[in-house]
């Protein structure tokens, strides 16, 4: 079955480049455009894509906002939103991934991590393009530390791994890869996060890790580094 993409974007070039470059791809069908944050958040409601990409600076409504509404902290049923942007400030990558966005890109992340992306956010993943990954990760390491609050139910060895990959962008098959376990285990381990920390997706538990210095920035940030 395909994965079902609308593209928000105002600028009409870029919005056609990226239709033609999804459109093209196996497994990704685009069944709508949209050229302002309003129009975005009335097709992306009525139509339920399996995933929206949409730009940041738009008429009407911004990206950020448009995430918001359609995969915020209060949303019941969110859904999979990637942004990309032409500008990679810290504000937007925070803004975006704290307003429920599941990837993160740069309009000149290319074809292959853009394909990556979507099909990501169709299963479950985030993506965030590596060089803002490892900016992500400077930034908290500039931040003042945060305590490190425990869940009710502590994380077991095996989870703490799990989620540490996870803060670093690793998908699931990466994890079950460099874990040496299957793919459902770690689908296991993935939910059990969630339920533990009380994040509705991937982007929500890496940012805990972050905010609770289970990542540091010395580490590796990403796979692609």
């Amino acid at each position: 079955m395909s994965v079902r993409v609308v593209v928000a974007d105002d600028q009409d070039l870029v919005r056609t480049g990226l239709v033609m470059i999804l459109g093209a791809q196996p497994g990704i069908e685009v069944v709508g455009e949209a050229a302002d944050g309003l129009s975005a958040l009335d097709l992306a409601t009525r139509l339920r894509p399996d995933v929206l990409l949409v730009d940041i600076r738009m008429p009407g409504l911004d990206g950020i906002e448009v995430t918001r509404r359609l995969a915020g902290p209060e949303i019941t049923d969110p859904m999979a939103v990637v942004v990309i942007t032409t500008f990679d400030l810290d504000e937007y990558v925070l803004g975006a991934l704290r307003a429920g966005a599941r990837g993160f890109l740069l309009k000149n992340a290319g074809p292959e991590l853009l394909v990556q992306a979507i099909h990501a956010a169709a299963d479950g993943d985030a993506l965030i393009a590596p060089n803002v990954t490892r900016r992500l990760l400077a930034a908290f390491a500039d931040r003042e530390p945060v305590l490190p609050v425990q869940p009710v139910n502590p994380l077991t060895e095996r989870e703490e791994e799990v989620l540490a990959r996870v803060a670093r962008g690793r998908t699931n098959a990466e994890i079950a890869t460099e874990l040496f376990v299957s793919l459902s285990t770690v689908k296991t381990h993935v939910a059990a996060l969630m339920a533990k920390l009380g994040a509705r997706n991937r982007v929500e538990i890496a940012m805990w890790a972050h905010d609770t210095r289970r990542v540091r920035a010395d580490q590796p940030a990403d796979p692609w580094s």
